[in-house]
């Protein structure tokens, strides 16, 4: 497998996205159409996730159920705990809204594909690694919405149950009809691999675009100074600074075996930028997207460096341990 640079080459085309948007915001007559392109491309996003993932290789990795019950529980139990418990920090550290995108970040699922390389990169068990990231991604298309309505209310956002229709048709029928047709379309899906992803993050760059384009005509960006973006990257660092503390701690507790550490320390830790930032176009309809979405992208970001570099570090210690296990005197008539 690929390992996985320090900087994902995505984070630059949507920083890119959000100067562009800044510059040159959609308005008027273009802006009420990217408005319905942008709940196309969130429907055909999340129709592509239900196609992709595979509901079966899930099922059959429940006899991991404690390693997968671990992953699940730092991912919707644990995050969402700690995002409550950061509530003190408005108006001081955090404004109402960048509160929310804190809150919001801690109830989506975990990344996929770079939990996976992370893990695979550490030499940890990546066949679990595969299923808990998959099973947290297919759970959350449910349970993230469930925990938004349930918990949000909290900000003093505008989070109501009324949003339940636009989470179905968006985000929760188009997942399904995605699992339905996957017997038909897993093949041509991989034969076309390389223009799947396209559409992928095409869409995600689009739902960004929209979203800070919307920021711009509210003009909610006057009223965030550098110091509030430098707060908001502090407290992203410690939220996984204390999340990878309490995973790795739990994993050795629970007596599981390194490989097993190491799936709860990656997949437990990741907050998927590609489910969020969709998610939040839906849940946050009318609200300040762009300013509400920035704590995710910055813990996007962070997450990479920081799990990059735990993962060459394990991978090192694997390689060291292997290198001593050679070279000690083997037993007589071995």
């Amino acid at each position: 497998m690929k390992v996985p640079s320090k900087f994902d080459p995505f984070v630059p085309l949507i920083l890119l996205t959000v100067g562009v948007a800044s510059v040159l915001p959609a308005a008027g007559a273009f802006a009420d159409v990217l408005g319905w392109a942008t709940k196309i491309v969130i429907g055909l996003l999340f129709f592509i996730y239900g196609a992709r993932l595979s509901p079966a290789q899930a099922w059959d990795g429940v006899k991991q159920w404690r390693l997968h019950g671990v992953v699940l529980a730092a991912t919707f139990v644990l995050f969402p705990a700690l995002g409550l418990a950061a509530r003190p920090l408005v108006p001081s550290v955090l404004t109402p809204d960048l509160y929310t995108g804190l809150l919001f970040l801690c109830l989506v699922p975990s990344t996929v594909q770079s939990s996976i390389a992370f893990t695979s990169m550490a030499r940890g068990n990546v066949a679990g690694a595969i299923v808990s990231a998959s099973f947290s991604n297919i759970i959350g298309i449910v349970l993230t919405p469930l925990l938004v309505l349930a918990l949000m209310s909290t900000t003093g956002g505008g989070i109501d149950a009324s949003s339940i229709v636009d989470i179905v048709l968006q985000l929760l029928a188009p997942f399904v009809l995605g699992q339905l047709l996957r017997p038909w379309l897993r093949a041509p899906m991989e034969r076309h691999a390389a223009k799947t992803k396209l559409v992928d993050r095409g869409s995600i760059l689009l739902v960004v675009y929209a979203a800070f384009s919307e920021g711009m005509r509210q003009h909610i960006w006057s009223s965030v100074s550098a110091l509030r973006i430098v707060a908001v990257a502090a407290v992203c660092a410690v939220l996984l600074a204390v999340v990878l503390g309490l995973t790795a701690l739990l994993g050795k507790r629970l007596g599981f075996t390194r490989a097993d550490r190491i799936v709860v320390l990656f997949c437990g830790s990741k907050k998927s930028l590609a489910a969020g930032l969709p998610m939040a176009t839906v849940f946050f309809a009318g609200q300040p997207v762009g300013l509400i979405v920035l704590p995710l992208m910055i813990f996007h970001q962070i997450q990479l460096i920081v799990c990059s570099v735990l993962a060459q570090r394990f991978a090192r210690a694997a390689a060291k341990e292997d290198a001593e296990d050679t070279s000690a005197p083997q037993p007589v008539g071995a």
